[in-house]
């Protein structure tokens, strides 16, 4: 085995890790979210300022979500097309 091929094999499986890793990680993150909007839902004491505050906070946090998501496949594929050459 070359050493170009070991280090692909790595590659590959950091991005299953990666992978495996985020999706569970987005998964928990949904589903607080949707505790949360059940709790806003619910809280007749929680002024408009805060509910409008919680929901651009998930956004944001959505947006980033899938932003560091799209530049971990990019750098990753970068990547396999260097050992693919």
């Amino acid at each position: 085995m070359t050493p170009k091929s070991m280090l692909k094999q790595m590659i590959d499986f950091q991005r299953f890790t990666f992978d495996n890793s985020f999706d569970a990680m987005a998964m928990v993150q949904d589903q607080t979210e949707k505790v949360v909007e059940n709790f806003v839902a619910k809280a007749s004491w929680l002024p408009e300022e805060g509910r409008k505050a919680i929901e651009d906070w998930v956004k944001t946090y959505q947006h980033g979500r899938s932003t560091f998501k799209n530049e971990m496949n990019e750098n990753f594929t970068k990547v396999e097309s260097y050992f693919n050459e």
